[in-house]
């Protein structure tokens, strides 16, 4: 057994968990200004208030992860990634705070809708810039951070920021269209195919971007083993987005939510299989980037009892809120 691969899965997967569960509620907090009237918005924040803080604790096991498994990584990425992580962890904070207290808020209400809207946005923003910098490569000399502070300050980086807002949004879209009914869903169903071309429009335009401007992955790509590996992706998601439109024209309540989440492992496993087995792109390989063996068997014990009991507490949110949320519905 290879540990190393074995703990660039576990961070694999939690980064994938927390792009589904913290996705939707980050999606619902950018779609909020289509939805202006009040009582829409307190059913949106209710369809997901009682699960949205445990959605993020899959993204503090993905950093905990590298920093027990990749320490190099970690403290590459956090020297070099220092500032659009500040900026993301800030959106948070501040959408955080208005869940709690948009809810008691009168006068103010405008100003922590605006914060739920801001904090939602900005975070999905930087969390695309912190990907497209990490898919075009951290400088990196000697196993340490060796770039400008700005680095990550490019039209590619921007451009993946806005890629995942858009996925996000549709995420929340498809989530509301599952968890609500009536009129309001019927307005949000509209909200579900637009998003989705625009979603497949980021795909082709970062699969077809990323080797133009990326000489090393241009290399790859005539490589045929390579290839043939990425193959299947654009034909399975084409495959989706035509199910998408069925499931849309037919009404269907959980297919399109189910089917985002298709879309989005799709993107998922061919950024995988396109940066493999690099742990900082075209630069360190994961056994390069790896912590001694020994510390890795000693952390996959804490791994392997912690990553079942979040499983078996989040499903239990969902469950015990599972349903529709309906109108006047309170939950604070």
């Amino acid at each position: 057994m290879d540990i190393t691969v074995v703990w660039a899965a576990i961070i694999a997967l939690g980064l994938f968990m927390y792009i589904v569960l913290d996705g939707f509620d980050l999606g619902i907090g950018m779609i909020f200004p289509f939805f202006p009237a009040e009582d829409e918005r307190d059913m949106m924040m209710h369809s997901i208030a009682p699960v949205w803080d445990g959605n993020e604790t899959w993204l503090v096991l993905g950093g905990a992860a590298l920093f027990a498994a990749f320490p190099m990584v970690y403290s590459v990425a956090l020297s070099g990634l220092y500032l659009p992580i500040i900026f993301m962890l800030v959106c948070l904070i501040f959408r955080g705070v208005s869940f709690e207290v948009r809810g008691k808020a009168r006068r103010t209400k405008n100003l922590w809708n605006l914060s739920f809207i801001c904090g939602s946005a900005g975070a999905a923003f930087f969390q695309g810039v912190i990907l497209g910098a990490y898919l075009h490569g951290i400088p990196v000399k000697d196993g340490v951070f060796s770039g400008d502070p700005f680095f990550w300050v490019t039209p590619f980086s921007f451009f993946t920021g806005m890629g995942l807002m858009v996925t996000y949004a549709l995420q929340g879209a498809t989530y509301l269209v599952m968890k609500t009914g009536g009129e309001f869903q019927a307005r949000i169903r509209t909200l579900v195919w637009p998003l989705t071309l625009a979603l497949l429009g980021f795909i082709i335009a970062v699969s077809v971007w990323t080797p133009l401007t990326d000489a090393q992955v241009a290399s790859r790509w005539f490589d045929s083993t390579f290839r043939y590996r990425l193959y299947p992706v654009p034909i399975l998601v084409a495959i989706t987005a035509v199910l998408m439109y069925a499931a849309l024209k037919r009404r269907a309540e959980a297919a399109p939510f189910v089917l985002c989440l298709v879309l989005i492992l799709l993107g998922y496993i061919g950024l995988l299989v396109s940066i493999w087995p690099y742990a900082i792109p075209n630069s360190v390989t994961l056994w390069d980037a790896a912590a001694p063996r020994s510390s890795q068997m000693f952390a996959i014990v804490g791994a392997v009892i912690i990553i079942p009991i979040i499983c078996v507490y989040t499903t239990a949110g969902y469950w015990v809120f599972r349903g529709k949320v309906e109108p006047g519905s309170q939950y604070h």
